[in-house]
This record gives C-alpha cells, sequence and structure tokens, in this order.
C-alpha cells in the first residue's frame, strides 16, 4: 500500500543479514507529517526494516525510495539533512563529553564552505534544552546511566534537525517517568510538521502516540492503520500470541491493551 504524498517507502525489498532473510517482498509507505510507530514480537523485522529505512541496510532486493529516487544513490551527507536515526544501541568514542556528542548532530550541516555557526549552537542547545540533559553538559558520556545515555543520544538526533526522524526503541533504559516525557517531546516535533518513524515496545505507548500504526510478524505487515482502527484483541493475539481485552484508554480516549494471564483467568475463574 503507498501512502498519498510519502516521501520515504520500501518497495518490495527483501531484508537479510549474509544468508539470513529477514523480510521478503515487503512493501510500505510511511505517510509524511505522521508519527508512524511499529509493533511486533522480538525478531519479527521491525528494527530491521528501520536500518533499511535510515540507509544502513542496503536490501538484497527492491529499494528503498527517498523523495522519488532510491535511497542508495543519494551521498552520506546528503541524505543524513533529510533522515535522523536514533538507534537502537549505541557506541560512543571514550572520553567524549555530553555537548560534544550532541554537537555532532551538526555534522551533515558543516562542509568546506560552511563551519559551525551560531545556528549550529542553538540547534545544540535546543536540543539539550529539549531533552532535559543541559546540566549534564561537560560530563563524559561513560560517566552517564543508560538512561541519561539515551536522552544523549535523542539530542543529538534533535540536533541534526531533519524533516524526518526514525527512533528505534527511543524509550530503552528510561524510567516510566522519563518515557512519557520523550514521548511528548516526540509528539511535539511530530506536531511541528516533522515525519516520526518509532520502534516501540508498549502496545499502549503506541496507541497513545501514533497516528499510524504498523503491525509486523515474521517480516511481514500483519496490519496498518490508526490504532483505533486495528488495535483488537484478534489482532494482539495473531501479532504477540497474547489474550488480552482492548478498552478505551481514559485519559485519551485511544486503544488501551489489557493482557489477560493465568493469575487474573484463575481469580476470576
Amino acid at each position: 500500500m503507498t501512502a498519498p504524498n510519502s516521501r520515504l517507502l520500501a518497495d518490495d525489498v527483501t531484508l537479510a543479514y549474509d544468508r539470513r532473510v529477514i523480510s521478503e517482498h515487503l512493501s510500505i509507505s510511511i505517510p509524511d507529517q505522521s508519527f508512524t510507530v511499529i509493533v511486533g514480537p522480538n525478531a519479527c523485522g521491525k528494527s530491521t526494516l528501520l536500518r533499511a529505512l535510515s540507509r544502513l541496510l542496503t536490501p538484497t532486493q527492491g529499494e528503498i525510495v527517498l523523495d522519488g529516487k532510491a535511497i542508495s544513490s543519494y551521498k552520506a551527507k546528503e541524505a543524513a539533512r533529510i533522515i535522523g536515526l536514533l538507534p537502537q544501541s549505541s557506541i560512543s568514542p571514550e572520553g567524549i563529553t555530553v555537548i560534544d556528542l550532541v554537537a555532532r548532530g551538526r555534522y551533515p550541516h558543516q562542509g568546506l564552505i560552511r563551519q559551525w555557526s551560531d545556528h549550529d549552537q542553538e540547534a545544540v542547545e535546543n536540543a539539550m534544552i529539549a531533552t532535559n540533559i543541559t546540566e549534564l553538559r561537560s560530563r563524559q558520556i561513560d560517566e552517564l546511566s543508560g538512561g541519561q545515555r539515551q536522552r544523549v543520544w535523542a539530542a543529538m538526533a534533535l540536533a541534526q534537525q531533519t524533516p524526518i526522524l526514525l527512533l528505534d526503541e527511543p524509550t530503552t533504559f528510561l524510567d516510566i517517568a522519563h518515557q512519557i516525557e520523550l514521548l511528548d517531546l516526540f509528539a511535539d516535533l511530530h506536531a511541528s510538521g516533522n515525519t516520526l518513524v518509532a520502534v516501540l515496545h508498549d502496545l499502549n505507548h503506541a496507541s497513545r502516540y501514533a497516528t499510524h500504526l504498523v503491525a509486523m510478524r515474521d517480516g511481514a505487515v500483519v496490519a496498518e492503520g490508526t490504532p483505533q482502527e486495528i488495535v483488537t484483541s484478534d489482532l494482539v493475539r495473531e501479532v504477540f500470541g497474547l489474550e488480552c481485552r482492548v478498552i478505551e484508554d481514559p485519559a485519551t480516549g485511544t486503544p488501551m491493551v489489557v493482557p489477560e494471564s493465568r493469575v487474573v483467568r484463575a481469580a476470576r475463574a
């Protein structure tokens, strides 16, 4: 299915690591200015798809298309000015400080003629304020907790100031308060006109924040649409093998998944 006005799409791609095929004949379009969230069980191909959309993984068949042409035809810096990525796990150079790592988000905008500017500095400062890490600016990355590091990497992605931002499990290592804080930040970014694509594990977070939801299993798209359209107990059973009830979230009116369990079933018996 091709979304109207889609800048980013996968066209009949096969994705593999060496000889291990993850997805075959996969096609998906990312609606422009959407907050698209991809959900599914572990090892279903969510992060692999995100890597392909970000140009980190080349399909063995088919193409990732950005603005009407193969993403492989872009130079690295050119693509990085359009698409930013917050990866699932990141390794920082030893001894680097928070401010220096966040500043690396401005690298795609630098060149032989265009050097560091006041606009670059402002982008870095605003990204650190948005992710609440300003007080960490002089700390070394390897001194930080996992949650703090995740917010620093998020700040670097924000500092890149791309119209499309890919987020691979962005709430990893974060406590519940910081999860909501970061997801609210991404929702604000989406409201300002950016296109976001996120891989999330929490179905209720996905339902609350997504404007477009993609459910995957075994490397294929099982369903896509708004959370209200596709999140049902039947879908959760098909995708995750989980018995549940789907009710209305009292705070947002979006679908909320209430899992069944042996304890719940025993108490009801």
